[in-house]
Parts: structure tokens; C-alpha cells; sequence
């Protein structure tokens, strides 16, 4: 199994509106849950805490493992999800590693 683990700031110039964009964001990607083959798990979060370092929001997926996710990452209802979102994210952070199953 692989984990897939993304965060992103979102666009707003006040906190309303990046809250706003940042539901955007988790109604897209919620969106591909049981849709394309191979992701097991798909979790979206907001962050709550507001402290001047978090990211805005959090995308949390499981891959049965990496090809499901390279077939992830060129899958077209993924490439329509980064397309409909051009310009909401500003910043992005990934982190993909791999996890041994019992």
C-alpha cells in the first residue's frame, strides 16, 4: 500500500473566503472517492487550528499500491479536479510513502 498525503493554501484575502475556497477544494476531491481504481481511501481535510503555519486544507488517500497512484495521477477525472481548481491552490506540499501490510 502507498500513502498519498497533500496540502495545499488555498486563495482568499479574508479568512471567509478561504474558507470558501478550501470547500471547493474538499467538494472536488471528495468527488473521485470510488472512482478511480486502485484508491482505497480518500479523506479531505479543513484545517481548524488557524495558527500562521498550517495549510488550509488536507488530502489523505490510500493506493492499493504506486502504480494505482500513477494511474491516479493522470486519471482524466483527477485532471479535471486539478483543472477546475487552477489558480485556487497557491501552495502545495506532498508527501508519498510506502506502508507494509501485515
Amino acid at each position: 500500500m502507498i500513502k498519498h498525503i497533500v496540502m495545499w493554501n488555498v486563495s482568499g484575502e479574508t479568512p471567509e473566503e478561504k474558507r470558501r475556497t478550501a470547500l471547493i477544494v474538499k467538494e472536488k476531491f471528495e468527488a473521485l472517492a470510488d472512482q478511480i481504481p486502485g484508491l482505497k481511501k480518500l479523506e479531505i481535510g479543513i484545517d481548524s487550528s488557524r495558527i500562521s503555519y498550517a495549510c488550509d486544507v488536507v488530502l489523505y488517500s490510500e493506493f492499493v499500491d504506486a502504480d494505482a497512484l500513477r494511474s491516479y495521477v493522470d486519471h482524466p477525472l483527477h485532471l479535471r479536479v486539478k483543472a477546475d481548481l487552477e489558480g485556487m491552490r497557491i501552495s502545495r506540499h506532498q508527501v508519498d510513502y510506502h506502508v507494509q501490510d501485515l
